[in-house]
């Protein structure tokens, strides 16, 4: 059996270039061997993680999540909690498309984007888990993390990162300090602190420098608390970020790989979660790490090496090349499942 695709797109991404692009698109997945489809969104909030799951369920081999990072965080909600999950491609079309440029995908030409299927390189990437919702590029809590949730979708459109630089410098002198206890893995914190961050991967608002050790798929994630509300010592943290990811050493920060993480405010104290740019609730909220839960199409040839499980990857490689070899076989000398492919 023929393996098969569905494009799931926002049409009101990118200035609606993916609509123009599409046709070449899924031409580009049926190189590479997927009977192809698309599904344009609706306004329907979960339009994207509904499809998904009902292409998943129908047997779809690959979901393609095409739009900005919030398309691509809506259909991993849609496929991540089921058993058998099918592999999932990104093409990106929206403001800072972080989890594109964790993949190494060209961020700028959706055609080429979608190239990026041909390569034939996959990377089983960890997903993050806040009770019943799934994340795939970051948790936290704290002031500057709310800056998704106020900057308008319009202005988004518009300027872009620009967007995003303007809202965090407006909300600075807003920054205030919350008590919170957070339990990860076997240790704790009790005190003040002005944010936490958990990212799983090395881009956050389009920054590479505030995680410059993050690895794609060990099980971890890494963890930031800004232990400081002085907005001239968060300046002074934001340089060190800049220049080189000097801050994880900081006395200001706590910087940990961990893979589990509990947050509980204290005294009453409100701490709203962001889960990928979205509100997902409000402390207490546990987060696990759900390690090479999603197989995604990458660039591997431009992913560091330090940022992939090594074992894992030749693991993989070494699985590609066995089906390989098996299809070559007669057809009466292949297991069932190599057949049924």
């Amino acid at each position: 059996m023929r393996k098969r695709a569905r494009v799931i797109y926002n049409p009101t991404s990118g200035r609606e270039a993916l609509k123009k692009d599409m046709i070449e698109i899924l031409n580009v997945f049926e190189q590479a061997g997927y009977e192809t489809s698309a599904f344009a969104t609706t306004a329907d909030p979960d339009s994207a993680a509904n499809e998904a799951n009902r292409a998943a369920r129908d047997g779809f081999d690959l979901v393609v999540a095409a739009g900005g990072d919030g398309t691509i965080n809506q259909v991993v909600n849609g496929i991540a909690g089921l058993k058998k999950r099918p592999k999932m491609a990104v093409i990106p079309a929206g403001t800072t498309n972080d989890y594109a440029r964790a993949l190494h995908i060209p961020r700028e030409d959706p055609l080429e984007a979608a190239k990026v299927v041909l390569k034939q390189q996959t990377i089983k990437m960890d997903i993050g888990q806040a009770r019943e919702t799934y994340f795939v590029n970051i948790a936290g809590g704290g002031r500057l993390t709310e800056l998704t949730y106020d900057v308008p979708s319009e202005f988004k459109s518009l300027f872009g990162y620009l967007a995003y630089l303007v809202k965090g410098a407006e909300l600075l002198p807003q920054i205030r300090p919350f008590n919170m206890d957070l339990k990860y893995d076997s240790e704790t914190y009790s005190g003040k602190a002005s944010m936490f961050f958990l990212a799983l991967t090395n881009s956050i608002g389009g920054l590479e420098q505030i995680v410059p050790d993050a690895s794609l798929n060990d099980g971890k994630f890494t963890m930031i608390i800004v232990k400081t509300s002085n907005m001239v010592e968060i300046l002074h943290l934001i340089t060190l970020v800049l220049n080189g990811g000097r801050h994880v050493k900081d006395p200001r920060i706590i910087y940990r790989k961990v893979s589990t993480v509990t947050v509980k405010p204290q005294d009453g104290s409100r701490i709203m979660i962001n889960l990928d740019g979205e509100y997902g609730g409000d402390a207490p909220m546990t987060f696990k790490n759900l390690k090479q839960h999603i197989e995604f199409y990458a660039n591997l040839d431009a992913i560091p090496d330090n940022a992939v499980e090594t074992e894992a990857q030749e693991l993989l490689e070494a699985e590609r090349r066995f089906v390989e070899g098996v299809k070559e076989l007669p057809a009466d000398q292949r297991p069932d499942s190599i057949n049924e492919e």
